[in-house]
C-alpha cells in the first residue's frame, strides 16, 4: 500500500511540474521557443521536410515561429534582428543538403582600407502588423489574390533562391513576382504563410530578379492574432509613373553593354568584359537615387554595391551565364555576386574592384580567399560554396595592362597645351586658323573624352559656328567651309583632335 502511495505521489508531483512548466511557457513565450527549438534539433528531425510534405532546402524553423506562434521577434525591437540574422534566419546548416558554406565569424571580418566605405547594401525591410481576426476576415473578403503566377516557372539554375523554397513557398513566390510585374501592390496570399516564411519568400523574389527594378526592398504583411496572413503589400518606386519608358531605358542600357560582348565565345571572356564595362560605366555614389537597383547602375551610372551586383547578375544571366546576387557582411552590410563557370563557382565583387586604378583583386575568388572580408548572411548562405580555381587569378590590375596609347609628350604637346572647356577650345581653334593665314590643318588637346563629346555635338548641331567659325569666315572673307575632325585617345584620358577644314 505504501508503495502504491509513493507511485501516486510521484505521478502527482510530475503532473504538478508539467502544469507549472505549461504556465511558465504561457507567460514566457521565449522559453517555449527555446525548448521547442531544442527538441527539434535533438529528436531526430534533421533533414525533415516542410509542413506540406515538400522538400525545400531551407531548414524548418522552431514551432514558436510558425503560424500560431508568438511572433515577438518579428514585431518587436529591431535590436533582436542581428541575432536572428546570424542564427535562425540562416538556419541550421547541418539540416540542409546544400554545399557546406560555413560563414566566418563577424569578428574576423575586416574591410580593407582601399575600399573603405564602398558598401551601401540595405537588407530587406519587413513591416508586420498584428490585426484582430475580424479585420483579417474583412481584408480577405475585400482583396483578391491578384495575379497568381500559376503559369510561371523558374529555372533554379538561374533563380537559385526559388529552388530553396518548398512547393507551397514557391507558389507564393510566383504570386509575389506576378503581382510585382502587374503593379498590383496589395493582395491576399494564395497559401497560408507565417511571418518567417513570408520574409524568406520576399527575399528570394527580390534576390532572384534584378529585372524588377521598380520593386523596393521592403514589404508589409498583416497577420491575425492566430498567425494567419491576411494581406501582403508591396512597395514600388517612382519609376512606375512611366514604367514603360523606364523599361526601355533599362533595356537600351543593357543592350548597349551587351553589344560589346558579341563574338566572345567563352563564358569567362563574357564575364571579364561585363566586369570591365560596368567599372567603366559606374561611379560609386552612396547618395545615388534608387541605389539598390540595377537601374541606378546601368541607366544613371551612379550606385552602391547593390547596384553593381544586381546589374552584373542581370547582364551575365542575359548571356546565359548563371550568376547570383549574394548579400552579407563586409565590415558593413554588403552585396556581391557568385558566378558559375564550367561547373565551378566563384565570388566576384565588382564594387571593390572599382578603384583608381581598377583591379581584379576581388574577381573570381574562392570562399577561403573571401573569408577575411566577406561573410554571407540570410538566404545567401545556401548558395553554392565557391571553390573554383580554373578561372581564378588569371587577370591582373588593369593598370598593369600594356597601354600602347601615346602620352602628351609623345604627341608633341605639354600640360600647358591642354584645353579644359569649350570657350578655350573655340579660342584655340580661332587663333590657330588665323595665325596660319587660313591653314586648313591644325591640332589641339582637350582634357577629357567628355569635353571631346561636347565638341563633337557642337559640330553636329552647328553651334560651333557661333563659337568661332563665323568670326573666322568674316576675317578670311570666305563664304563657308567643311570641317572634318579625327580624335585620338591619349593616356590619362586626354584626347588629341586633328582638324581638316576646306574653305570655299
Amino acid at each position: 500500500m505504501k508503495f502504491i502511495k509513493k507511485i501516486l505521489y510521484g505521478i502527482l508531483g510530475l503532473l504538478s511540474m508539467i502544469s507549472l512548466f505549461i504556465i511558465l511557457c504561457a507567460f514566457q513565450p521565449q522559453l517555449a521557443d527555446e525548448v521547442s527549438g531544442f527538441l527539434y534539433r535533438n529528436l531526430g528531425n534533421k533533414g525533415a521536410g516542410h509542413e506540406d510534405g515538400s522538400q525545400g532546402i531551407l531548414p524548418d524553423m522552431a514551432e514558436g515561429n510558425r503560424e500560431g506562434g508568438n511572433g515577438e521577434k518579428e514585431n518587436g525591437a529591431e535590436g533582436s534582428r542581428e541575432e536572428e540574422n546570424e542564427g535562425e534566419e540562416n538556419g541550421d546548416l547541418e539540416s540542409s543538403p546544400v554545399p557546406d558554406y560555413v560563414p566566418p565569424e563577424r569578428s574576423e571580418i575586416a574591410m580593407p582600407k582601399e575600399v573603405a566605405g564602398k558598401s551601401g547594401y540595405l537588407p530587406v525591410q519587413e513591416n508586420t502588423e498584428e490585426i484582430d481576426d475580424e479585420e483579417a476576415e474583412e481584408l480577405r473578403k475585400y482583396y483578391t489574390y491578384g495575379e497568381t503566377g500559376e503559369d510561371l516557372d523558374f529555372d533554379t539554375e538561374y533563380y537559385p533562391y526559388y529552388g530553396m523554397l518548398s512547393e507551397k513557398e514557391q507558389a507564393l513566390y510566383r504570386q509575389i513576382y506576378a503581382n510585382a510585374m502587374a503593379l498590383n501592390g496589395i493582395f491576399n496570399p494564395i497559401e497560408p504563410v507565417s511571418q518567417r516564411e513570408l520574409r524568406n519568400i520576399f527575399i528570394a523574389v527580390f534576390n532572384d530578379h534584378p529585372d524588377l527594378f521598380w520593386l523596393d526592398s521592403a514589404y508589409q504583411g498583416k497577420f491575425s492574432r492566430n498567425g494567419g496572413c491576411a494581406e501582403i503589400s508591396l512597395q514600388f518606386n517612382y519609376l512606375v509613373d512611366d514604367l514603360e519608358g523606364a523599361k526601355n531605358e533599362f533595356q537600351s542600357a543593357a543592350d548597349e553593354i551587351l553589344a560589346g560582348a558579341r563574338g566572345l565565345e567563352s563564358d569567362y571572356e563574357k564575364e571579364v568584359y561585363v566586369h570591365n564595362a560596368l567599372l567603366d560605366r559606374i561611379e560609386y555614389d552612396l547618395q545615388a537615387p534608387l541605389n539598390q537597383s540595377a537601374y541606378s547602375a546601368m541607366v544613371n551610372g551612379r550606385t552602391v554595391c547593390a547596384g553593381y551586383a544586381r546589374s552584373f547578375q542581370y547582364l551575365m544571366t542575359q548571356m546565359g551565364v548563371p550568376c547570383y546576387y549574394c548579400t552579407g557582411y563586409a565590415g558593413e552590410n554588403h552585396a556581391w555576386n557568385i558566378i558559375r563557370l564550367d561547373g565551378e563557382f566563384y565570388n566576384v565583387d565588382a564594387t571593390w574592384d572599382d578603384t583608381t586604378p581598377n583591379t581584379y583583386d576581388y574577381f573570381n575568388k574562392t570562399d577561403n580567399e573571401f573569408a577575411p572580408n566577406h561573410r554571407r548572411e540570410e538566404l545567401s548562405v545556401y548558395l553554392p560554396s565557391c571553390g573554383g580555381t580554373k578561372y581564378s587569378n588569371l587577370e591582373t590590375a588593369r593598370a598593369e595592362e600594356v597601354d600602347d596609347r601615346r602620352g602628351l609628350e609623345e604627341a608633341g604637346f605639354s600640360e600647358d597645351d591642354v584645353l579644359y572647356n569649350m570657350e578655350d577650345y573655340y579660342e584655340d581653334c580661332y587663333r590657330q586658323i588665323l595665325e596660319q593665314n587660313g591653314s586648313a590643318q591644325f591640332e589641339n588637346i582637350v582634357d577629357s573624352e567628355e569635353l571631346w563629346l561636347r565638341c563633337y555635338r557642337a559640330y553636329e548641331d552647328d553651334s560651333y559656328s557661333a563659337g568661332y567659325m563665323d568670326k573666322v569666315l568674316e576675317e578670311l572673307q570666305t563664304a563657308g567651309c567643311e570641317v572634318d575632325i579625327e580624335a585620338e585617345s591619349l593616356r590619362d584620358g586626354r584626347v588629341l583632335l586633328q582638324h581638316s577644314i576646306r574653305f570655299f
